[in-house]
């Protein structure tokens, strides 16, 4: 930093393709602070450093910060300086005469996050951001490298729609906006677009990679090396050139179309900035980038009837193996010797055993007691709790299978429960029935349906930081955009066949949580004079533990609601189940009364 004149670096949980879960190569963040959950920032000054995360994480981060010179600064928290704030205020700490800049790797970060910040930096003592260096690659001396895991395609029959089709879809809306081309950076959109699947990302089925699309070529850059024949064949099919995936900004400094859409939210400020320099160095063509949403997100978030299918038929075998892991839970944690670990181990190999299975979706967070207060909890050998016949349980977990993609929170009771978990946990139930009870506008957002999952919290002055809900890929990444259910606004408007979870949860540090998830599809439910309404059909296939359960704080139409879903997981999933599995199954999706 000192040779660089640099003030402070900044180091974010990105990568160049604004990934929520980072390739190895890209995890510098947790490099330099030791954290390891999956969003923060880390600042380092000459003198001090501070690490910035959200509420999902705030104890997991207090531990692992501990002995560090990392101070923890807990985001939405009054009181929590913003990242300019700090830096303003640790700059202006020093008697001597220090460099303005700040340093941070502007391939890794969206156009939008750099230019807010470099406004925030200006805003606060005249800080300036430099982008055009990297000094992990410097520092970072073992540093993993851009992974190599083969590509492949993914059928027709899973996708519904062929590579073509997309692309002119894609296409049609570029026209719309003026733009005769786009360049596409989110891996889960590329994927999906050209119906390829990878494994460069830990649970997420994608590849790293950019797609250059004009009006008439499209061109793929990868490392040619990882594409399987029948995935080169397929984009030879398409008419998908290749080239590597280095030379994509020198291909923008190249482009030869006129306009080209970049979504400032998913392109680096490196790239957005060599397209531009491209286009306003070329006056006779009087080119412009189009800083507008890509139009992917809102295509890939509507299903095709067989990716509809998919998800149902991949909800039964996820079905199956959670309905064997439970029925082995309780007897074996009162014979003694389990931890939160080898029940992870348990429910894993049980999936593993079902067709189609391509591995976890996110990693497992089985969290017992006061784990269950951590939102992202994730047990390590340090913290891996031995499970008793008592209290309660919390298991969220899914897994990714060819024809679809699964999410889970179940809230177990292994033994008795207080009268406080057991109000909790049915004052939770409340919430996440509601919101499957709903019937509500096409085109309504989130943001509007989130208060009905709350609303039986709030009414006990409860609530959560999290989403109640965010949509799921189909044999894809298992967070999927745009729309989400959610208190802050997220205005992108739900439409039948868009999956999305319902979790709503409560957590009491150092006591206990409580969370209840499935995945539901959006369908139509009825046409009015008012208008197109819609509802939701649940996908999940699993029961919700009624032992913890106060039955009289439900109205009858949430234990009509719980019993036909019970009777629902039963009929679908009792065919593929044998003697003590489905007599358990039977037990467990009784009516209550």
């Amino acid at each position: 930093m000192r040779r660089e004149q640099l003030f402070a670096c900044i180091f974010p949980t990105t990568d160049p393709h604004n990934s929520e879960y980072t390739a190895d190569h890209w995890k510098g963040r947790e490099w330099i602070s030791g954290f390891t959950g999956s969003a923060g920032t880390a600042v380092v000054t000459l003198t001090a450093a501070a690490l910035w995360t959200d509420s999902r994480y705030f104890i997991a981060a207090a531990q692992q910060l501990e002995g560090t010179e990392f101070q923890l600064m807990r985001e939405r928290i009054d009181g929590t300086p913003t990242i300019a704030e700090w830096l303003q205020s640790q700059h202006s700490s020093f008697n001597s005469p220090l460099s303005t800049e700040v340093a941070i790797d502007g391939s890794c970060c969206t156009t939008t996050s750099v230019e807010a910040l470099k406004e925030d930096l200006r805003q606060h003592g005249g800080l300036t951001l430099r982008t055009n260096i990297d000094l992990l690659q410097r520092l970072w001396t073992d540093r993993p490298a851009i992974p190599q895991a083969p590509i492949v395609p993914q059928p027709i029959e899973y996708t519904g729609e062929d590579v073509a089709s997309k692309l002119t879809r894609i296409r049609q809306a570029l026209r719309q906006v003026h733009a005769d081309g786009m360049l596409m950076a989110s891996l889960d959109d590329i994927a999906w677009t050209l119906n390829l699947r990878g494994g460069d990302v830990h649970c997420n089925p994608v590849f790293v990679s950019y797609l250059l699309i004009s009006t008439r070529s499209s061109t793929l850059f990868v490392d040619e090396r990882k594409l399987t024949p029948a995935a080169r064949q397929q984009l030879h099919e398409a008419g998908v050139d290749i080239a590597p995936y280095s030379a994509v900004k020198e291909a923008l400094r190249h482009y030869p179309e006129y306009n080209i859409l970049a979504d400032p939210d998913e392109v680096s400020y490196t790239l957005m900035q060599a397209v531009q320099t491209a286009l306003a160095g070329i006056t006779q063509r009087q080119g412009v980038v189009l800083r507008l949403d890509s139009p992917v997100p809102a295509m890939k978030a509507v299903k095709t009837q067989a990716e509809q299918r998919g998800f149902r038929q991949a909800m039964i075998r996820d079905g199956v193996a959670l309905v064997r892991f439970l029925r082995w839970l309780k007897p074996a944690v009162a014979a003694g010797g389990q931890t939160e670990m080898s029940i992870d181990r348990q429910l894993t190999a049980l999936r593993a055993q079902q067709p189609l299975y391509q591995g976890l979706s996110f990693d497992t967070i089985a969290a017992y007691q006061a784990h269950g207060a951590i939102v992202h909890y994730e047990a390590t050998p340090d913290t891996d709790a031995p499970l008793r016949p008592e209290g309660l349980l919390l298991l969220d977990s899914g897994a990714q299978y060819v024809d679809g993609t699964t999410d889970i929170t179940r809230t177990i009771a292994l033994g008795p429960v207080t009268d406080r978990q057991r109000h909790i946990y049915t004052l939770v139930l409340k919430g996440h029935i509601q919101l499957q009870l709903l019937c509500f506008p096409d085109g309504a957002s989130g943001t509007q349906l989130d208060a009905i999952a709350r609303s039986p919290l709030w009414y006990e002055g409860l609530n959560f930081l999290h989403g109640t809900g965010h949509g799921v890929g189909a044999y894809l990444n298992v967070h999927e955009g745009p729309h989400q259910i959610r208190m802050e606004h997220r205005p992108a408007p739900l439409h039948a066949g868009m999956t999305v979870t319902d979790e709503p949860g409560i957590y009491l540090e150092g006591q206990f949580g409580v969370r209840i998830e499935n995945v539901l599809l959006t369908q139509p439910a009825r046409q009015t004079d008012f208008g197109r309404f819609l509802q939701f059909e649940t996908l999940t296939l699993c029961p919700i533990d009624t032992a913890p359960l106060d039955v009289a704080l439900l109205t009858p139409d949430e234990r009509q609601w719980l019993n036909a879903y019970h009777q629902m997981v039963y009929d679908r999933l009792s065919p593929h189940l044998d003697g003590p599995d489905r007599d358990w199954l039977r037990t467990a999706t009784a009516p209550i009364g």
